[in-house]
């Protein structure tokens, strides 16, 4: 359902359940895990780069950060997340099953879900990286933690640094089902009329069977399919090629807001 250009409704009066523009200079562990996806990997694999800035949070790629997984190499990244979930050790259950091929659970993490809204909006404000071999993203994902069925993704957007030049940013946002069978993966891409390596505001409305993706309060696209179950929001930068170019590499994550319901 293509409804791009139409404003995207306004946000809650009320307070946000979620909002954080990190002025402590540091991920405030009531709202953040500072690790990716920490279950399938170890503790200094999947922690977070990050340093505080005067307008919010400097997440990094360093040119001495390890691979998250030896067996995704290469692929290094920076992640903040609002929710965690795995089986015990040695288990293939954990939230993002994201590959079929012998991802086991190597540290046991809790059910942790600080903000894990089952429908809502999330507004998140960022500043784009441009260095070379990196993609950032935002994106909602299922906890699994009730079901392994409940494994869908809203990405709120992907933009590769290639993609961002000084007028125009192209971009790729959209549903992915991964083992969710009541959801089809309908991912798109939009070249917009902005540098992303500014400060940009994308926002993500879904509930009711619907997901409204948009960007400076303008819809992007509406979808006629939303999960309805705890979903995790994840905030990152990958490197997801050979190690190149200068270090660090990094974004900055300006401010994030989140309403469930």
């Amino acid at each position: 359902m293509n409804t791009a250009g139409r404003l995207l409704p306004p946000p809650p009066s009320r307070p946000a359940d979620l909002d954080d523009d990190f002025s402590d200079g540091a991920p405030d562990p009531s709202r953040w895990v500072s690790a990716y996806l920490p279950q399938w990997s170890t503790p200094e694999r999947a922690a977070a780069r990050w340093n505080g800035e005067p307008d919010g949070i400097r997440l990094r790629i360093d040119e001495d950060q390890p691979h998250w997984r030896p067996e995704d190499a290469p692929l290094r990244v920076s992640n903040l997340q609002t929710a965690t979930f795995s089986g015990p050790l040695g288990s293939r259950q954990g939230m993002h099953r994201h590959r079929a091929d012998e991802l086991t659970v190597r540290t046991e993490v809790p059910v942790s879900l600080l903000f894990a809204p089952s429908r809502g909006r999330v507004d998140v404000t960022i500043s784009a990286s441009a260095d070379e071999g990196t993609m950032v993203a935002a994106w909602l994902v299922g906890t699994e933690h009730l079901s392994a069925d409940d494994a869908g993704e809203i990405c709120i957007f992907e933009i590769d640094a290639e993609a961002i030049g000084p007028q125009t940013t192209r971009a790729r946002f959209g549903v992915k089902a991964h083992h969710d069978t009541r959801l089809m993966t309908d991912m798109h891409e939009a070249l917009l009329p902005i540098d992303a390596r500014r400060p940009h505001t994308w926002t993500v409305v879904w509930g009711d069977g619907e997901t409204l993706i948009g960007c400076e309060g303008t819809v992007l696209r509406c979808f006629p399919q939303a999960p309805d179950y705890p979903l995790a929001l994840l905030i990152d930068i990958f490197e997801v090629g050979s190690p190149r170019g200068s270090y660090p590499k990094s974004f900055v994550v300006h401010r994030v807001r989140g309403w469930e319901g």
